[in-house]
């Protein structure tokens, strides 16, 4: 099957419109129709290197949602018209992670950047039409108008979903929502400092308000994006993190915020170190957004770590189970407990990914999707 697609041919370098060949699906695998798909500042950091692809070219997206087109052999449980939204990593239900209730770290997450099949080095499921191999990002690759996944990457929605918002929970909502309520461990009365208002930001507010945190600090130089968070349950909003450090210990009798979420776009250790230094002891700093490969070092003294008990938490997928999180996130969103209509600030054609990026990039957008 031919599909027109948003491929990397190098890094650095932009997004780059192809038709590329789908090839038809094998057990356990189904082939999808894209409805929308997210765009996430981590294929961004595809796009200029910040991540290696260990193989390009490289059909981008990990976040989607579409309806199933074919299905492949000895597949059960699975129809043709059946609605799907992706997880971007996939879960085996069988290895150790998996099996003790941390899917997010399914032994399959280590081919995410890889391209291939988890099960095949040489198995790749798109092609350029002169048979050139091309990779998945995250084993989705969702910037394509029909792609082929694993069944172990796709979670069923209900019948009548909005596909054009549920886009949101395969990655950005779940991974900012669970790093302030599984990674941060939040608790009510806590203060909490979130660290830049992008996809993952925006819902990591949305997450220590709905845990029950007194003051919600976000953290952003972009007016637009404070803006947004104190629709979305900040309670204070800053632009630099010496003045939200300030508050935070204005409000604790000196002492700090309890949580603090780091979730800038490119993180430098020194944005870790800036969090490490506004809590209070015994507090937790936990670090989810995405640092270039080259990024090897925090400028934080270790005695600070052992003599005032803190914590640096890293996290992927902001600690989420998928298969359990989206249909709860769901059930939230449908009785108002969950702002989704809100985040999205601009649906993009495929031919204006690039466009969709640099919005992203210049702070003109909370989350920019694609509609197909």
């Amino acid at each position: 099957m031919t599909s027109r697609a948003a491929i990397v041919r190098q890094a650095p370098g932009e997004f780059e419109i192809a038709d590329v060949e789908v090839g038809d699906p094998r057990q356990n695998e189904i082939r999808v129709r894209m409805v929308a798909a997210g765009m996430c500042h981590s294929d961004y950091h595809m796009m200029t290197g910040d991540s290696v692809a260990g193989h390009l070219p490289m059909v981008c997206g990990h976040e989607g949602t579409g309806i199933v087109e074919s299905v492949g052999p000895d597949t059960p449980g699975w129809e043709v018209g059946d609605a799907v939204v992706f997880t971007w990593i996939p879960s085996c239900g069988k290895c150790r992670w998996c099996t003790t209730g941390m899917t997010n770290l399914c032994d399959r997450g280590r081919y995410l950047l890889a391209g291939h099949r988890f099960d095949d080095e040489d198995s790749y499921r798109f092609a350029l039409p002169d048979g050139t191999p091309i990779g998945q990002m995250c084993q989705v690759g969702s910037f394509s108008q029909y792609t082929l996944v694993s069944v172990d990457s796709a979670i069923k929605l209900p019948e009548g979903s909005d596909l054009e918002k549920m886009w949101l929970l395969g990655c950005g909502v779940g991974t900012g929502w669970g790093s302030a309520v599984y990674a941060a461990e939040t608790r009510p009365g806590d203060v909490v400092i979130v660290m830049g208002i992008g996809g993952i930001g925006i819902n990591a507010v949305q997450g220590a308000h709905h845990a029950g945190a007194v003051s919600v600090i976000a953290v952003d130089p972009v007016e637009f994006k404070l803006e947004k968070a104190l629709q979305l349950g900040a309670t204070h909003a800053f632009a630099t993190m010496d003045e939200a450090a300030d508050y935070a210990r204005s409000v604790t009798n000196g002492q700090g915020a309890d949580r603090a979420i780091v979730s800038v776009s490119v993180v430098e250790g020194a944005h870790v170190a800036q969090a490490v230094s506004a809590i209070r002891k015994g507090g937790v700093v936990v670090v989810t957004g995405i640092a270039p490969d080259s990024e090897t070092s925090i400028p934080i003294s270790p005695l600070e770590l052992t003599r005032y008990q803190k914590r640096i938490q890293g996290t992927i997928y902001g600690h989420a189970n998928p298969r359990a999180d989206v249909p709860r996130q769901i059930q939230m969103y449908d009785a108002g407990q969950l702002k989704l209509d809100e985040l999205i600030t601009r649906m993009y054609t495929l031919d204006e990914i690039n466009e969709g990026y640099r919005d992203m990039v210049e702070g003109r957008n909370i989350r920019g999707g694609i509609r197909f």
